[in-house]
């Protein structure tokens, strides 16, 4: 699966990183850092974190 972020509309809350920390982490600088494509095994999880998005600025693409 592919996953996007907007980064215009990504704030960098990092809600993300607690339901979907192998995919999505901030970095140093306390920005958002993504793996663009990961294995289907991750779905849940990555619906998980873009739900929680309260930018909904993650986009998932299977």
């Amino acid at each position: 699966m592919k996953i996007y972020v907007d980064m215009d509309k990504c704030q960098h809350y990092g809600q993300c990183t607690f339901e979907a920390p192998t995919v999505f982490a901030l970095n140093d600088d306390g920005k958002l850092e993504y793996t663009g494509e990961v294995d289907d095994a991750l779905a849940d999880q990555v619906e998980a974190a873009a739900d929680v998005c309260p930018m909904q600025a993650i986009e998932i693409e299977a």
